[in-house]
């Protein structure tokens, strides 16, 4: 296979969460979408703590079609391209003027990086995903604060271009930029897509109206709102209670939720975890359930908002920025601390009421963004910017 492959697409991310075995987030679902879309017109970019290795077209191909098969035997397919990978060394002028995509963050916050993108002279284009840990930092891991900072700082020298998840994301973006006299390459706002996955039934064991809320739970998604409400309403309707479906790991900064969990005999009866399940898995329990919840303090873009208006299933959301961008006028929003109005909110949801019946009006006309609409905004900009040529 000749080296006709003029884009460098970074799969850091992918290949080091598939070699610890963990299950994908959103921003894994993301990298999995860009692999599809320029993988034929792409070299593997692969970094480890600073250094940086760049695949031969033979064995980017390779690694892609590995990295989009889904089961066992990763770690020795894999591991049998390892010495080769260490020992590629290129000189420098050898990638002079490609295109560089990085869309997971990945190695952002070792300089490394971007002394390897000044030595190579390639056009680097970053995403960047949210700015959560610099502003609210209250909801991150202990240090993220920091290393976030370096690695939007190290973004912001070392691109020659960023594409936000949104405009709420950019905004953000921005406002760092000016705070810090930091410079601002062209910004472009492109929207995920929303996967076409058809839903699959809901499991046996919801027997009851459900409710259902998406995410790792961590503090910022503020799943404790969720459980002290349900604790309520057990309260107010005993049997009769509907289930709250809570779809997503377990995470970090929830330790008051997770005790709930854990141990408060209503949850226990009307609270159902469901770790791991499939997109088409997590599509069904939108799909049937009285709303989606989002009570988030803060959140970058919001894509199960998106999955559940293209299902037709009510939102109540919290009044952000990025959920009124996305989804205009269509949820319920709400203050996130107001656990009072979420708990009339949920009550009137349980049944079709008015609101409930405005919301599944709206979504008549809602079009989900696609992953198309994505790559032809992206492509569009890459193109009018200079950053690259179809």
């Amino acid at each position: 296979m000749t080296d006709n492959r003029t884009i460098l697409l970074d799969v850091s991310r992918l290949m080091w969460r598939r070699w610890a075995g963990r299950q994908p987030t959103g921003i894994d679902r993301v990298c999995l979408a860009w692999l599809a879309r320029f993988a034929d017109r792409s070299r593997a970019v692969l970094q480890w703590r600073g250094r940086v290795r760049v695949l031969s077209a033979t064995r980017s191909a390779r690694l892609f079609a590995l990295l989009r098969q889904d089961g066992p035997g990763f770690r020795a397919r894999f591991g049998a391209m390892l010495p080769v990978i260490a020992a590629r060394r290129l000189g420098r002028g050898d990638l002079a003027g490609r295109l560089y995509l990085n869309v997971g963050h990945t190695g952002l916050n070792h300089d490394g990086l971007s002394r390897w993108i000044a030595a190579q002279r390639v056009r680097a284009v970053f995403m960047v995903h949210d700015l959560i840990p610099i502003t609210h930092p209250g909801y991150c891991r202990p240090g993220e604060a920091a290393r976030h900072g370096r690695r939007i700082c190290n973004a912001l020298h070392a691109a020659s271009g960023i594409i936000a998840n949104s405009a709420a994301t950019r905004d953000e973006l921005a406002r760092f930029a000016i705070a810090g006299a930091l410079p601002l390459p062209p910004v472009l706002a492109a929207w995920l897509g929303c996967p076409d996955v058809p839903p699959v039934p809901a499991p046996p064991g919801l027997a009851r109206p459900w409710f259902v809320t998406v995410g790792t739970i961590e503090g910022r998604k503020n799943h404790l709102l969720l459980l002290h409400v349900w604790h309520r309403l057990a309260q107010i309707m005993g049997d009769t209670t509907p289930l709250l479906v809570v779809a997503g790991q377990r995470g970090w900064q929830a330790g008051p939720a997770l005790a709930m969990l854990d141990r408060d005999p209503s949850i226990a009866r009307h609270v159902v975890e469901l770790r791991g399940a499939d997109d088409a898995g997590v599509a069904g329990l939108i799909a049937g359930a009285q709303a989606l919840l989002m009570p988030s303090f803060a959140e970058g873009f919001g894509l199960p908002v998106v999955e559940a208006l293209r299902l037709s299933t009510p939102v109540i959301a919290s009044d952000l920025p990025v959920f009124r961008e996305i989804a205009g006028a269509i949820p319920l929003l709400l203050d996130p601390t107001d656990s009072s109005r979420w708990l009339a909110g949920v009550q009137a949801y349980c049944h079709d009421g008015p609101d409930r019946a405005r919301q599944v009006a709206a979504m008549a006309g809602y079009r989900a963004p696609t992953w198309d609409d994505h790559f032809s905004r992206v492509e569009t900009w890459l193109e009018r910017e200079g950053l690259w040529h179809a």
